[in-house]
């Protein structure tokens, strides 16, 4: 665990600000403790300046999390948001979209937001724009990127898509044994991650049980008819 270097920290707040803008000094100066964010394992966590001395005496190779962690830092040192951070880009979000119940599940399953399933956009919303995106009861479900700017959202058509998905809450029980361990390789989209994930799983059920769990019944079945 260290603090980040001026190159990092550059990197991560242009991403972050995509989202926030300028609140980013709220997540800093804070008036009931200092905070401070602190990169381990290419992930960048968000602390208590408290919190953060006392995970400093803590074996390194034994420190698995630490407070709330931000996203992480690819091997081409770009930085991608997680959606652990949902709480605070919500808090400080200057753009927002709102989807209709029946784009809810579409969304939390990694995709983008249609035309047809927008609800509301704040104004003025550019193109290209970090938003966090929430249902119609002011429940933040994820954040994006907007695909059209508010007018331009306007004269869509239904089927054009409005914000390009970056993460969702739905994350937490797709991505439970990747995202958060680190315990198996992750593709760009929830998409690739589905099927890496089918893919081990499957290979370690045809190894284990395959061939030999049905030889092991046949031979049963044929030991028991022969006694």
């Amino acid at each position: 665990m260290r603090p980040l270097t001026e190159d990092e920290t550059k990197i991560f707040f242009e991403k972050l600000s995509s989202y926030i803008g300028r609140n980013i000094k709220h997540l800093i100066d804070r008036p009931d403790e200092e905070y401070c964010f602190r990169l381990h394992k290419e992930r960048v966590y968000y602390m208590s300046q408290s919190l953060c001395r006392r995970a400093a005496h803590a074996e390194r190779s034994l420190l698995v999390h630490l407070g709330t962690c931000f996203g992480k830092f690819t091997k081409s040192m770009k930085f991608k948001l997680q959606v652990t951070c949902l709480d605070f880009l919500a808090q400080y979000a200057k753009y927002k979209v709102w989807v209709k119940p029946s784009s809810e599940l579409s969304f939390l399953y990694g995709n983008n937001v249609l035309k047809a399933g927008l609800g509301r956009i704040t104004e003025n919303t550019a193109q290209y724009q970090g938003v966090v995106v929430y249902s119609m009861a002011d429940v933040p479900l994820g954040f994006g990127v907007t695909a059209k700017s508010t007018q331009e959202c306007r004269k869509l058509p239904a089927t054009d898509v409005v914000v390009f998905h970056q993460s969702d809450v739905g994350e937490y029980l797709r991505e439970e044994d990747s995202a958060f361990t680190g315990a198996l390789p992750t593709g760009d989209t929830a998409g690739e991650n589905e099927l890496i994930r089918a893919g081990v799983k499957g290979k370690k059920k045809e190894k284990t049980w395959g061939v030999g769990k049905e030889a092991a019944r046949g031979g049963k079945g044929k030991g028991g008819g022969g006694g």
